[in-house]
């Protein structure tokens, strides 16, 4: 039976007793107000980070891990005894975080086997698979099955997000496909979605009430789910938007998690997410 360490980034939105519970370790983006620097989940928490974006009169900007944070947590699990490592990162359509655990997985192959994987998502998409090949890795899995796994679930996988503005995704130069949107900001709630990695349109709602049913319809009406997750950033309606799934069946319990800065930083306050795995 194959002991196989999963690492992930912060992007995944996992809280830190789920990934202790699963054996998944995050290696953490930063995330900087100004001059000011943060690691996310040590010296930032997601409470601490709205409270901040809120009062902030300038956005927030995010950094990938150096490779060299990448090393760390392979060779941790080196020591620790595993015969692999399986790092899955937010998709390299937005972020280096990828390029950055491919390079450390070069630097110590003489030390332990590494397979760095662009999962082509984030938030709880990401935490989505992560989860999965955890728990795939728990009962003996070995790389070549986890690999298998992860691009199974990739095409699988759905990330769509309904945004109070595009403010940050415009700022922030993650706007992407979703370009089209600006210029119509005032009278719109747009839903935007994941395309090959990248953020697009998905459609755009006259207020926010419209954008929310829209989010829950693309759950409600999906195919069988094998799972599914609400990210939110610090939504005051996100009861009013949970109760819009009230129906929805999936195999796995539906999670609920904080949008964390990685992807907060782009999205901004009041942010509601539905990511979801379609059943194999």
């Amino acid at each position: 039976m194959a002991k196989i360490r999963v690492v992930t980034d912060s992007a995944c939105d996992l809280s830190l007793e789920v990934a202790a519970a699963h054996d998944i370790t995050i290696v953490p983006l930063s995330i900087r107000f100004g001059n000011e620097e943060f690691v996310d989940g040590r010296d930032l928490t997601t409470e601490e980070f709205w409270a901040r974006c809120k009062a902030s009169p300038v956005l927030p900007e995010t950094a990938a891990p150096s490779p060299g944070a990448f090393q760390e947590a392979f060779l941790a699990a080196a020591a620790d005894g595993y015969d692999g490592v399986l790092c899955l990162n937010l998709s390299g359509g937005v972020s280096a975080t990828f390029q950055a655990a491919t390079a450390a997985a070069k630097a110590v192959s003489e030390s332990i086997e590494v397979r760095a994987l662009d999962s082509r998502s984030m938030t709880m998409g990401l935490g989505l698979m992560v989860l999965d090949i955890a728990d795939m890795a728990a009962a003996g899995a070995d790389l070549d099955a986890l690999e298998a796994r992860v691009e199974e679930l990739v095409p699988r996988t759905s990330v769509f997000g309904a945004v109070e503005n595009l403010d940050h995704l415009e700022k922030g130069g993650r706007i992407g496909g979703a370009k089209a949107l600006l210029g119509s900001l005032l009278s719109i709630k747009p839903v935007v979605t994941l395309v090959d990695g990248e953020v697009a349109e998905e459609s755009k709602q006259r207020t926010r009430g419209r954008s929310l049913q829209y989010l829950a319809d693309k759950a409600l009406n999906s195919p069988p789910l094998s799972r599914i997750a609400v990210a939110h950033g610090a939504a005051t309606d996100i009861d009013v938007f949970l109760a819009l799934l009230a129906d929805l069946k999936c195999e796995h319990p539906i999670v609920i998690s904080d949008l964390g800065p990685v992807i907060g930083t782009h999205t901004g306050p009041g942010t509601i997410g539905v990511c979801m795995v379609t059943a194999s």
